[in-house]
């Protein structure tokens, strides 16, 4: 693990650990968010929740592009890849994502829909190339991370001249959500949730910077450290938002400066506002309508834009009722509170989308923090 292991050496981890432990003050409960899905796994993969003070909890947040997808989304993809003139370009993970009824892209592929999975969108392309007689459209999902490469591939669609590549944009963006959280008292009755600062994400932060959440940290008054994925980075992070909470600071700080800048990537948001603008609002499952917070194609491109090009229409469709999926992505609920985690839901068997990505916290919790929890019972 060239260039990696420095990130999780074992003694300083528990310096750091004792630094946090010397650092919380007792008679104070702090509960920080990590909004990124890829902290969440690190959290529980190296367990480091078993390293905190009891009263420094981490919650779980809503970033994981795959879980926050609405249901309704995914009953409309899969009914334009039911169209026999089309080809679904897919990223893997959105495969088994449930849609309403328990339907999914899977089960539509399994049914003779034309479902493929890409690696990139570049894939998609190649595809669309070589199949000119079909519509090819790609399935866009991610934070601001993913956004550059599909703007990427509407520049080369045009350079190429395509006319047989499409866009389903399903791009949404971080500082929104975490407004949201914060704003909303109780959205969709799930009840609110204390978050005293946040672990910033750390791939989103590498395009967008550090900037767009300084309003967000002085306006809310919540502390904001953006952190990298290794062990070592999340300590780090956690004891720096400690030491803020405890000196009553609101300030946006970068632990993760070996990849992000206060700017981020110039280039790509350039490429990014010039093809998309926003929305409205977007659906995010678990959060309901959040303002300004999806993309879209701007009409300019909407000759490759999937929405436009079939006239597909919006669908909001409900949960699974038994599925607690909204709670956990908001921070309200762990994965442990919901009744299916672990009997009718698991990752061969998702009913519902935090168990399908490996960054969802349902799905981490079953890779690692199940057995945590067996110990912890049995020492009980």
């Amino acid at each position: 693990m060239k260039y990696a292991d420095e990130f999780r050496d074992k003694e300083i981890a528990v310096g750091l650990a004792k630094a946090i432990r010397s650092e919380a003050d007792p008679e104070k409960s702090y509960r920080f968010m990590e909004f990124c899905g890829g902290h969440t796994h690190a959290i529980s993969r190296y367990g480091l929740e078993d390293m905190l003070p009891k009263n420094v909890r981490m919650i779980h947040g809503p970033g994981c592009p795959v879980c926050v997808l609405p249901a309704g989304r995914i009953d409309m993809a899969i009914r334009l890849a039911e169209r026999p003139d089309v080809i679904l370009c897919i990223y893997g993970d959105l495969m088994r994502v449930p849609g309403s009824q328990g339907a999914s892209l899977l089960k539509a592929k399994a049914r003779g829909a034309d479902v493929r999975m890409v690696y990139s969108t570049i894939d998609a392309i190649r595809v669309a190339e070589e199949i000119p007689g079909r519509a090819v459209v790609f399935f866009a999902i991610g934070f601001e991370t993913t956004t550059p490469p599909t703007a990427v591939m509407i520049r080369l669609a045009e350079k190429k001249q395509l006319k047989n590549v499409s866009v389903f944009c399903n791009h949404v963006l971080t500082p929104p959500a975490m407004q949201n959280i914060l704003e909303s008292a109780d959205i969709r009755n799930i009840g609110p949730v204390e978050i005293d600062g946040f672990v910033g994400p750390a791939h989103v932060s590498t395009i967008i910077g550090t900037e767009p959440y300084e309003f967000f940290a002085e306006e809310f008054g919540r502390p904001v450290v953006i952190a990298g994925f290794e062990p070592l980075d999340m300590m780090q992070a956690i004891l720096m938002l400690v030491r803020q909470v405890n000196e009553h600071r609101y300030e946006v700080e970068n632990q993760y400066s070996r990849a992000v800048t206060r700017d981020g990537n110039l280039r790509a948001k350039e490429e990014v506002s010039d093809i998309f603008e926003l929305r409205d609002q977007f659906e995010w499952r678990g959060l309901g309508l959040v303002p300004y917070s999806g993309l879209k194609l701007k009409r300019a491109y909407d000759k490759y834009d999937a929405e436009v090009r079939f006239d597909m229409n919006e669908l909001r469709v409900a949960d699974n009722p038994a599925c607690e999926c909204g709670a956990i992505l908001r921070g309200v609920k762990k994965p442990v509170d919901c009744k299916l985690f672990g009997t009718v839901c698991t990752p061969e068997a998702p009913m519902g989308s935090c168990m399908v990505s490996s960054e969802g916290a349902c799905a981490a919790h079953w890779t690692y923090g199940r057995f945590r929890d067996h110990q912890q019972r049995r020492a009980s």
